[in-house]
């Protein structure tokens, strides 16, 4: 029984431990920028895995160099109360786990061999996704989950929500080995991320859900149609 005891004591410990040094990282963000994310290092060593050579486009700039019209886009087309709640909307999650679940009974009942997995809808906030490319895994789990709801508190509270925002816009997915605004920006349309336009702006926000799978499909309708319909929904998108 005492062995059990060293045992627990020692793994919640470690679990101490381990969220104390999440939140010395996060508080470091304040003031220095993170070079890289878990994403990010996931991918380059996928990159040298598989190439043997590294395809990475890159580069930071500050939240004032950054068009009005692409962080307009992104949270109107990722999380439109993003100036407003404390890091996770629950009804959102909510409303995910039950589309989930209702997929999940859906593939349940047409069960064979040839049958699709369910497609996996998320809920995640601006905060949450940063919390989960900043520092976990790309896993599913309940566990992981619950370590990006404890991140994501930490990051709303010893960040400003336009530091947040700053962070996310330099280090999200934009194509295979293209991380950041800046980087899409020259990518896509062979200009800086402050002189998107509108509808250049847009057409970035739609791709983050699967921004390699739309790098291969620009000419995709759905990309297409939601880009329109992200342009009309960024003028009532608050900016931090």
């Amino acid at each position: 029984m005492r062995a059990l005891w060293r045992w627990l004591m020692l793994v919640a410990c470690a679990v101490v431990a381990l969220q104390i040094f999440f939140v010395g990282k996060i508080a470091l963000m304040a003031v220095l920028t993170p070079e890289s994310t878990s994403v990010e290092r996931s991918e380059m060593w996928a990159q040298l895995s598989e190439r043997k050579a590294l395809h990475w486009r890159q580069q930071w700039v500050p939240y004032a160099q950054i068009s009005e019209h692409l962080k307009r886009a992104v949270i109107a087309s990722e999380d439109d109360g993003f100036v407003n709640h404390d890091g996770i909307e629950w009804n959102a999650i909510e409303k995910a786990w039950e589309k989930n679940a209702r997929a999940e009974a859906l593939a349940a009942e047409k069960s064979s061999k040839a049958a699709k997995a369910p497609k996996i809808v998320g809920g995640s906030t601006i905060t949450q996704q940063l919390a989960k490319n900043l520092l976990l895994s790309g896993e599913r789990t309940m566990l992981r989950k619950g370590q990006e709801f404890i991140l994501t508190l930490a990051l709303e509270k010893l960040l400003s929500k336009q530091r947040i925002l700053e962070i996310y816009l330099n280090h999200v997915e934009w194509g295979e080995g293209i991380f950041g605004a800046e980087a899409a920006a020259q990518r896509y349309f062979g200009k800086t991320a402050a002189r998107l336009a509108p509808h250049e702006a847009a057409r970035l926000a739609v791709m983050l859900p699967a921004p390699k799978r739309f790098e291969k499909t620009p000419g995709s309708a759905y990309l297409s149609g939601r880009t329109r319909t992200i342009m009309a929904r960024m003028g009532n998108a608050g900016l931090p």
